[in-house]
């Protein structure tokens, strides 16, 4: 089942959703109607029950190029007011608009898995910040751009990666806006694992997400809920939340079904 976006293709097969960025004329960069696409992609897929694991990738030579550059500079000029403070406050509504986009990755109730080749650089490393899991091939590249562009990384990245990756290493990398590979992604922790091909990266992810989608659905929600509420809470506070949870989701069929199915000896069936 293919999905229709103008600027994404949405393939949707057992139980699994690739997401692919479909700009490869303009290494899938992002002009502001393709931000906008790809929150409605997201937000699709998390109220779709025939979506249970995502696997977002890239068409054509690279992942993603980030910020479309022409898009960028016609942001202050989006304001006809002669008025500065409301050219600035036209300039803040747009960023916090792309932070918005990008954290529907994060909003979304499925697992996201990254599937990176090539360039991931500016908004293309925002956007797998927000991912649940990232992989790469070894020719993958990946920069803070913004950095070399004279900007601050205003829509995530400075916000997420350092939960990724070591401080010193994360420091380094957003004061300079070095452009790192994929074995050193990996070895810096911001992927899992780099892979030699982009075949062998895909048939790693989507075996991955193969198995996520015969879990329960309610697990698997549960499970990223927990992690991103831990990230931003205390231990404490944490736990107190998952208590509430599972006291609400506990008993429900699945948990029946996992039951009976170990008893018989055969794969659930959610």
């Amino acid at each position: 089942m293919e999905c229709c976006y103008k600027y994404f293709n949405v393939e949707l097969s057992d139980y699994i959703a690739e997401v692919i960025f479909n700009r490869p004329d303009k290494a899938n960069s992002l002009h502001v109607p393709a931000w906008e696409e790809l929150k409605e992609v997201f937000d699709d897929l998390s109220n779709n029950d025939k979506a249970r694991a995502i696997i977002l990738r890239g068409e054509g030579k690279h992942f993603c190029a980030g910020m479309d550059l022409q898009a960028l500079m016609s942001v202050p000029a989006g304001s006809d007011s002669n008025c500065e403070a409301r050219k600035r406050l036209h300039i803040r509504k747009f960023i916090i608009k792309i932070q918005e986009i990008i954290t529907s990755i994060e909003d979304c109730r499925k697992p996201v898995i990254a599937a990176v080749h090539k360039a991931c650089v500016g908004g293309g490393l925002n956007i797998i910040t927000a991912c649940d899991m990232r992989y790469c091939t070894d020719d993958a590249f990946f920069s803070i751009k913004e950095t070399d562009l004279g900007l601050v990384a205003d829509i995530g990245v400075l916000q997420r990666m350092p939960d990724m990756i070591n401080p010193g290493i994360m420091t380094e990398l957003a004061f300079t806006g070095r452009q790192f590979n994929g074995p050193e992604a990996k070895e810096i922790g911001l992927v899992t694992e780099s892979f030699d091909t982009q075949e062998s990266m895909l048939n790693h992810v989507r075996d991955l997400a193969k198995t996520i989608s015969e879990k329960s659905p309610l697990v698997m929600q549960g499970i990223k809920e927990m992690l991103l509420y831990k990230r931003d809470h205390s231990t404490q506070d944490a736990m107190q939340y998952m208590a509430s949870w599972n006291a609400a989701m506990l008993m429900s069929k699945d948990l029946y079904e996992s039951f009976e199915a170990y008893m018989a000896k055969r794969k659930p069936v959610y």
